[in-house]
C-alpha cells in the first residue's frame, strides 16, 4: 500500500460522511484506507445500512453491498466488515494483512474500557478533541477502570488533559494532569502537571503552587530544562504561546517511553 490512493473503482457523486472524524469519503479507496488506519474508530456510526446503500447506489458495488448487509445489524466482529471491503479492491499486501489480522486479535482480546480508550487516543491522533474528551469523560464515569487495565485511570486523566491542552483550556488540562499525577506519584507527571499549571496562572500564583506542594530542586530544573528546548533566549517568557509544543514533545516522548 503506497502513499497514493489509486482509485480502482468509481468515484462517488455523493459523499460518505464518517461521523468520528467530519470527513467525506468519494472512494472505495478512502473508506479502506480510514478503515486500516483507524480500527480504534470503526463503530456503528461507520458500519451501518447507510454504508451499504453508499457503496451499492454512489459507487456501483452492489455486490459487495450484500455481502456487509447480513453484518451490519450485529456487528459483532470487525473482520466479517473489513475482509470483504478490503478483499473487492485487493488493498492489502500479504504483509499488511498479516498486521491487520494481529491488530484485531489484539483488540479483540482487549478489555471495553481500553479499547474505549484507545478509540479516545485516536480521536486525539485526528484531532478530534471535542470528541476524544467525550469518550474519556464517560470511561471516567464507569470507574473500576483499573480491574481492566493498572495505570489505564492516570493514562485517561494524563490523555484528557492532552486534549484539553490541544483546545487551550489550560486550567482544565492542568486540574487533569494533577489527577494523573496524583495517581502515579511520578517526576514525569509532575514535570508536565508544573508545565500546564504554569501556563494557565500568573507567576505569583505558580510561585505560589511551588511552595505548597514543595516541589523538589530537582523537578524544578527538568521544568526549565523542557522549558529552554523552546526558548532560546533566556528572558523571553514561557506561557500559553509555547504550551501546546512544550506538552505535545514531553507527553510523546512518555508515551513511546511507557507505552500510555
Amino acid at each position: 500500500m503506497s502513499g497514493y490512493i489509486l482509485c480502482q473503482t468509481k468515484k462517488a457523486e455523493v459523499p460518505y460522511y464518517i461521523e468520528n472524524i467530519s470527513t467525506n469519503i468519494y472512494s472505495l479507496e478512502e473508506l479502506c484506507y480510514y478503515l486500516y488506519h483507524n480500527l480504534y474508530l470503526i463503530d456503528q456510526t461507520i458500519i451501518n445500512e447507510g454504508l451499504c446503500d453508499w457503496l451499492a447506489k454512489e459507487l456501483d458495488l452492489t455486490e459487495l453491498a450484500g455481502k456487509l448487509r447480513p453484518n451490519v445489524g450485529k456487528f459483532s466482529q470487525a473482520e466479517d466488515i473489513l475482509y470483504p471491503i478490503f478483499k473487492e479492491i485487493n488493498y492489502l499486501s500479504y504483509e499488511e494483512l498479516r498486521t491487520l489480522n494481529t491488530q484485531l486479535l489484539k483488540l479483540d482480546a482487549q478489555e471495553p474500557a481500553v479499547r474505549d480508550k484507545k478509540k479516545g487516543d485516536s480521536l486525539v491522533e485526528n484531532g478530534m478533541y471535542v470528541n476524544a474528551i467525550r469518550v474519556y469523560q464517560k470511561l471516567l464515569e464507569r470507574g473500576n477502570l483499573e480491574q481492566a487495565k493498572a495505570g489505564l485511570t492516570r493514562s485517561v486523566y494524563h490523555n484528557l488533559a492532552c486534549a484539553y491542552s490541544y483546545l487551550f483550556q489550560m486550567e482544565k488540562a492542568s486540574e487533569c494532569f494533577f489527577k494523573a499525577y496524583e495517581l502515579s506519584g511520578s517526576k514525569e507527571d509532575l514535570v508536565i502537571y508544573l508545565l500546564a499549571f504554569k501556563s494557565a496562572k500568573t507567576p505569583i500564583e505558580y510561585e505560589s503552587r511551588l511552595e505548597e506542594l514543595k516541589v523538589p530542586k530537582d523537578i524544578l530544573a527538568l521544568v526549565k530544562e523542557k522549558e529552554e528546548c523552546f526558548v532560546k533566549i533566556p528572558e523571553k517568557p514561557v506561557y500559553s504561546q509555547y504550551v501546546d509544543e512544550l506538552l505535545d514533545e514531553f507527553t510523546r516522548d512518555y508515551h513511546r517511553s511507557t507505552g500510555a
